[in-house]
């Protein structure tokens, strides 16, 4: 049985997808929950009334905005003094095609990078601070399948944010391990969001599934139990290990 009373656990893009069955994961096993979410402030306070006000906070960050992650962190410490873990599951997902005029493919490149690596990296930075005066604490990093295997043509963007996003979190498992600072991936394939149907076809989604040998995709709930689980110290040693999601769609 999975036991986080005592803990709390700040989870990024909370109020969506697979970071809303994080934070009911997390919850159902005694956390106590920080709920960032950008914009949806009435989909968190749902999700809030549904988990107990008591067990959560909600907290307001645009990652987008540069410096977003220092306000983040900032209301995080106000609303629980003492913070076990940082779930960096915020992410975005912004085509880029090749024959884009350069401006525009470049800012498409800065956005993705910004909310999908810069903000968590500067999370980081800032959990490692906080974890080292408290004498440890975890990072779990919500990857991609597409950090292995790459992506579509027009997601350049996406599989280098999260390719990088494992590198740091292998930099930060072998950097920190000895100060009781341990670091996690998970690399979802495709899960049953919101976010995996944006601009998908009914023929995409069939042959998206056809190439998944389990047949389906990974639930969002299959990814927020994972996590959960990380959350504990009953696998210490597997840090620096990247946790695949795909119904071996991609076997490493």
């Amino acid at each position: 049985m999975i036991d986080l009373k005592g803990k709390t656990v700040l989870v990024t893009g909370a109020s969506r997808g697979i970071g809303t069955a994080i934070a009911r994961a997390a919850a159902a096993a005694g956390a106590f929950v920080l709920l960032h979410y950008a914009k949806s402030r009435q989909v968190a306070e749902t999700l809030q009334a549904e988990i107990g006000p008591a067990s959560c906070r909600l907290i307001a960050a645009d990652l987008a905005a540069p410096d977003a992650a220092s306000g983040l962190w900032r209301d995080a410490e106000a609303a629980a003094p003492r913070i076990d873990v940082l779930v960096n599951n915020a992410g975005i997902f912004v085509p880029a095609p090749i024959t884009a005029p350069m401006t525009d493919w470049q800012k498409s490149f800065a956005q993705v990078m910004q909310v999908n690596l810069t903000a968590p990296a500067e999370l980081c930075k800032l959990a490692v601070a906080h974890f080292r005066k408290q004498g440890g604490g975890k990072i779990i990093n919500i990857a991609s399948r597409a950090a292995h295997r790459g992506d579509a043509p027009d997601q350049w963007p996406y599989a280098a944010s999260k390719g990088a996003l494992v590198a740091l979190t292998k930099t930060i498992a072998r950097g920190y391990a000895a100060e009781n600072i341990l670091a996690f991936a998970v690399a979802p394939g495709f899960t049953e969001t919101e976010m995996a149907y944006v601009g998908m076809t009914e023929a995409d989604i069939k042959r998206i599934v056809s190439e998944i040998p389990l047949g389906s995709m990974a639930s969002a709930e299959e990814v927020g139990a994972l996590v959960a689980f990380l959350c504990t110290d009953q696998v210490r040693h597997m840090t620096g290990a990247t946790f695949d999601v795909n119904g071996a769609s991609y076997v490493r």
